[in-house]
């Protein structure tokens, strides 16, 4: 205890946010809010400053993996998913396509080359936006066969 209160006084006189303490394998992780310190402790909980609140850490879930086979832009330039501003994209999401279908444009050097599908399949997800700049091996879009 009395170490807790060594940290919370070393937070306090050195204006710290954040702080930890680890003893015997049991870590302590405290983190200062703008009206009170809060303590985040993973374990048990302890007692701690009359001021201060106790959480058990949460832990975060590992990201999704993303559904369909990657379609890779083949060269550097500015991706397009429609002919022009106006047009309706080549793909939306749920849409089936076909081999060879085009799904987006990628302007290099003034010249507006067709990225087709290279095979059938349901799109699962649009990865580049219209207009970004895209290099070789960066994904386009997402397909599920």
């Amino acid at each position: 205890m009395d170490q807790v209160d060594s940290v919370a006084a070393l937070m306090e006189e050195f204006r710290l946010s954040e702080a930890s303490l680890t003893v015997d394998g049991f870590r302590i992780a405290f983190r200062r809010s703008p009206a009170t310190p809060v303590v985040v402790a993973s374990g048990v909980a302890t007692e701690v400053h009359e001021e201060a609140e106790v959480e058990e850490t949460v832990s975060v879930s590992p990201p999704v993996a993303a559904v369909g086979i990657p379609i890779t832009s083949p060269m550097n330039g500015i991706f397009y998913n429609s002919p022009n501003p106006s047009s309706p994209p080549f793909a939306k999401v749920g849409e089936l396509v076909s081999e060879g279908q085009i799904i987006g444009l990628i302007e290099a050097m003034k010249v507006f080359n067709e990225i087709p599908s290279p095979f059938a399949g349901t799109v699962r997800e649009l990865v580049a936006e219209s207009g970004a700049v895209v290099q070789p091996g960066d994904v386009l879009i997402r397909i599920e066969p």
